[in-house]
């Protein structure tokens, strides 16, 4: 590999194979710390000859975190699976958990029923497995911790305020109830990196409220006041660390409009005309950072989609884009 190193004066290049040796001295240059070990003192670049090559950058654990990190800080989380960065203020995963994921699950439905259905790393789907919590539809699911799932919220022969950890084997946990307001119709998406949240939704009323779940999934009381109350909403991950809420039904009818989710869960008030107004629609991330929001209803059934650029931008409507229909899924798929 080639070891560049950008001092004040420049040290030149070092191409070695096999074994790097540590320089010593110059402006700008590095201390030996050890054998093979090199300290960069002034902001260098370090660059491979060929694709194929590669850099080990620091890891450990959650708890293994340094206590003071320079921001712009990088290391390999080994206790989520994920490369996180510090932003000066907090660590945040550099890369969508959906992207890391290479099984799935489906959960609960209509006649309200307790199974799931794993779906393995080559999109064969299992058999049933039954007696997985609290029989009940219309609720919501996300990832959490890179490698984790999480079921929440939906109705039963009432709304009901619990979730469902699923473990990375699939394996689902026994209901945890009293995560904040029982309610369905719902949305639900992964955000920095390794968390995610659920939001909005109806109880007898529209919502206006998210449930943040931590890294361990722990699902926090209730924020309110997140922008407009409204249900059928859809949901998805852009950015690499960030979320977004969109369109849904709520006060005078269907909406168009969407709320941001900070990588920190913090959701921005709603910006609206973002395209036709509708609801029971589906969205999901796409390309690596961006996500999709598609279909759904109003006075008739739509075959249109919104693209979400990865700064969060939703473009105009695109029409046409197969049959138009309503209450209907989505997700991303495949790493290339």
């Amino acid at each position: 590999m080639s070891l560049i190193l950008d001092g004040t004066t420049g040290v030149p290049v070092t191409t070695v194979t096999g074994t790097l040796p540590v320089a010593n001295g110059g402006t700008g240059g590095s201390t030996s710390t050890g054998t093979g070990a090199v300290v960069l003192t002034t902001s260098p670049t370090i660059s491979a000859p060929t694709i194929t090559d590669s850099l080990t950058i620091p890891s450990g654990t959650t708890a293994q975190r340094p206590v003071s990190p320079a921001t712009g800080s990088i290391r390999y989380n080994t206790s989520f699976e994920n490369f996180e960065g510090w932003t000066g203020s907090l660590w945040s995963g550099l890369t969508d958990q959906a992207q890391n994921t290479q099984k799935a699950i489906f959960g609960y439905g209509s006649g309200l029923v307790s199974l799931t259905n794993l779906v393995s790393s080559t999109g064969v789907v299992a058999t049933n497995t039954t007696g997985v919590g609290t029989a009940r539809q219309y609720l919501a699911a996300a990832g959490y911790g890179s490698d984790k799932a999480i079921f929440g919220y939906g109705s039963s022969a009432s709304y009901v305020s619990m979730t469902n950890l699923v473990s990375n084997t699939g394996v689902v946990a026994t209901d945890t109830t009293g995560v904040g307001t029982a309610r369905e119709s719902l949305s639900a998406a992964g955000y920095g990196g390794d968390k995610s949240l659920f939001g909005y939704g109806w109880n007898g009323g529209h919502l206006s409220m998210t449930n943040l779940v931590s890294n361990t999934g722990v699902v926090a009381t209730d924020t309110t006041g997140v922008g407009t109350a409204r249900a059928d909403l859809a949901a998805a991950g852009y950015g690499g660390d960030k979320a977004i809420f969109g369109y849904g039904y709520g006060s005078g009818g269907e909406k168009s409009l969407t709320n941001l989710v900070s990588n920190t869960g913090v959701v921005a008030s709603d910006t609206t005309g973002v395209g036709t107004a509708r609801y029971l629609l589906a969205a999901a991330g796409y390309g690596g950072d961006k996500a999709i929001f598609g279909y759904g209803i109003a006075a008739s059934y739509f075959s249109l989609t919104n693209l979400v650029s990865n700064t969060g931008v939703v473009a105009t409507d695109t029409t046409g884009v197969g049959t138009a229909r309503y209450h209907l899924a989505a997700a991303g798929y495949s790493t290339t």
